[in-house]
């Protein structure tokens, strides 16, 4: 290779490809650090996704020797969020937690200010959650066929909160309407506390929300709640009928969510970041604190990028059709 080159020229060139490989490998070596790792969650402090990532930040900890903190950047949809890790510094220290909504994006925006599938590094799924189907104390139904009846009766009177354009909320209450072929009075909000809030509060009607934010509700009934949107029920709420046996059939909706890194994050750092995720996804007090919120982590072959980019591509095949049939779009 250096054949014709000066000695000293050839051994310079040589030193530097040395250095240049040698370099991602000592810095993923020294990953974190004393620089704390951040999740970027892209919704309200106190959602559903919030509350997944802070237990997964705290089980992460010991594994990548560091601090991992986490960042709430809710707006539109969850897109702020997700384009601040895609605009971050491909270091590994700025990474995302996104449901769904990852994934369905790209059909509800008409622009997006990142590439969804060209813009990140994917680490791994973390769990699939369920959704329950609930409703403030004082709203008329006490049982999901009391609330189809009602529903479908007064369809202008009744209101759907969701947690923003392209939430999770938002596309279970999507599937909800159509189910029952009524169009309701649909309350975005900036996030899933904030809505909780106003269902607690009385001041809207429905919201379809992951487990992970309602089973605390439920089980000290401070709502009511109509079903699951699972096919079976969920170990955590075994008196909650599923959706699909009440009525709603092939209703199932469950929310996957995943851990992304900006594109271009060295090779090394996100194998130390999958190996991270594998072993918090294993940790006793982990699966403790998801199965309380009526989740689990996902089997350690889903922990992974390939699994995560082939599921994440599924997904955007899938609920692009759905999206766009529905005409909702997003500005």
């Amino acid at each position: 290779m250096f054949r014709h080159l000066p000695l000293s020229f050839a051994l310079s060139l040589a030193t530097g490809l040395a250095a240049a490989i040698a370099a991602p490998l000592a810095f993923a070596q020294n990953y974190p650090g004393s620089k704390p790792v951040t999740l970027i969650v892209p919704f309200s402090a106190g959602g559903p996704t919030d509350v997944l990532a802070r237990t997964l930040g705290h089980s992460m900890q010991s594994a990548l020797g560091g601090t991992v903190i986490v960042d709430n950047t809710p707006g539109a949809g969850g897109t702020i969020g997700i384009n601040k890790v895609a605009k971050a510094q491909a270091d590994g220290h700025t990474l995302l937690v996104m449901h769904i909504g990852f994934s369905t994006a790209p059909a509800l925006y008409k622009s997006l200010p990142y590439n969804t599938q060209g813009d990140f590094e994917p680490v791994g799924l973390i769990a699939d959650v369920p959704m329950t189907l609930i409703a403030a104390k004082k709203f008329a139904p006490n049982t999901f066929p009391e609330l189809a009846s009602y529903v479908k009766a007064n369809k202008a009177k009744v209101t759907l909160a969701n947690a923003g354009i392209g939430s999770a909320s938002h596309l279970c209450g999507l599937l909800f309407q159509s189910a029952l072929e009524a169009d309701l009075t649909t309350v975005p909000y900036k996030g899933t506390a904030p809505a909780m809030n106003d269902i607690l509060g009385g001041q809207v009607d429905l919201l379809c929300d992951q487990t992970t934010n309602t089973t605390g509700q439920i089980k000290s009934d401070k709502v009511k709640a109509y079903g699951v949107t699972t096919k079976t029920p969920v170990a955590s709420l075994p008196a909650l009928k599923p959706l699909a046996q009440q009525g709603l059939k092939d209703f199932e909706v469950a929310v996957w969510h995943g851990l992304w890194a900006p594109k271009g994050t060295p090779k090394p750092v996100v194998d130390k970041l999958v190996a991270a995720l594998k072993a918090a996804l294993k940790d006793e007090g982990l699966k403790k604190r998801l199965a309380d919120l009526g989740t689990e982590p996902v089997a350690d072959a889903k922990a992974a990028p390939d699994a995560l980019r082939t599921h994440a591509t599924a997904e955007i095949n899938k609920w692009g059709p759905i999206v766009k049939k529905a005409g909702v779009y997003a500005d």
